[in-house]
């Protein structure tokens, strides 16, 4: 696909910019915040934007803007990672499904079909009460409640690859499963897969912010925007912008998320 095909896409380049203001945000947050984001300034509980204060202040008088700073180092990991375990293991179930097929494709897609029947936040909550909260077992969590989707995606790609001229040529010649995988199938497939990626990865930042909002994701001190906005609750009629400023960092990461994907979809459907 060429780059004007893409940049064509209005979604796409809003869902892009917004990714791209919070991942400047998260490089930022590596090497400075206007405070450390776990430093209590009680003198200044719950105080309202301001000059000091960008985003005002939480119930610990903690930097709202600082800690949402260090919340996308946070996010952005989980999401890559919960992603990645997803995408590894759902592409080698597909994958052995797909051109396999037989009883091999039956089996491991009903166990894929039986994980869908329950729902996924809830397994994760299950994964997490069962191994204890915190940021590796929430990633692992995230990544296996994704792999359905993927192996799903990548089981419908082979099918209908390995039957195409060139899947045959190459078996004619002698090319091994390894070799048709890898070399004639998988590059065939990129399209869809960064296509459920990007929106696998605003699914997987909003199940940990409902996770750490119950107590069950990254655990205090570290900031997350989940605990954060579980914290604000209780002050949302005396400090509001607690509870916005959270929020809307949070509808914007999975709104970009959204838009990104939808706008790669939309691309490669009207490519060529």
């Amino acid at each position: 696909m060429k780059w004007k095909q893409l940049i064509r896409s209005k979604l796409l380049v809003i869902g892009a910019s917004m990714i791209a203001l919070l991942f400047g945000l998260m490089v930022i947050s590596l090497f400075y915040t206007p405070y450390e984001p776990n430093a209590m300034n009680p003198a200044m509980r719950l105080a309202p934007p301001q000059p000091a204060y960008w985003l005002g202040t939480d119930n610990f008088g903690r930097d709202i803007f600082s800690r949402i700073m260090e919340g996308t180092q946070t996010a952005f990991l989980i999401g890559l990672l919960s992603v990645a375990i997803g995408l590894f293991c759902g592409l080698i179930i597909g994958a052995v499904a797909g051109y396999a097929g037989g009883w091999l494709d039956e089996i491991l897609m009903r166990i894929m079909d039986a994980k869908l029947a329950f729902p996924g936040i809830l397994l994760a909550i299950m994964l997490v009460s069962v191994f204890g909260p915190g940021l590796g077992n929430t990633i692992v969590a995230l990544g296996v409640m994704s792999i359905p989707a993927f192996a799903r995606i990548s089981r419908s790609g082979f099918i209908q690859y390995k039957e195409f001229v060139f899947v045959k040529a190459a078996k004619a010649r002698g090319a091994g499963p390894l070799r048709i995988v890898f070399r004639h199938i998988l590059p065939n497939m990129t399209s869809p897969l960064i296509v459920a990626a990007s929106l696998r990865f605003s699914g997987s930042i909003l199940a940990e912010a409902g996770l750490s909002y119950l107590g069950l994701g990254v655990q205090p001190p570290d900031p997350s925007w989940g605990r954060m906005l579980s914290e604000a609750q209780p002050y949302i009629v005396n400090a509001p912008w607690y509870v916005i400023m959270t929020g809307a960092v949070i509808t914007a990461m999975v709104l970009g998320f959204n838009l990104l994907g939808d706008g790669l979809r939309d691309a490669y459907d009207n490519k060529g």
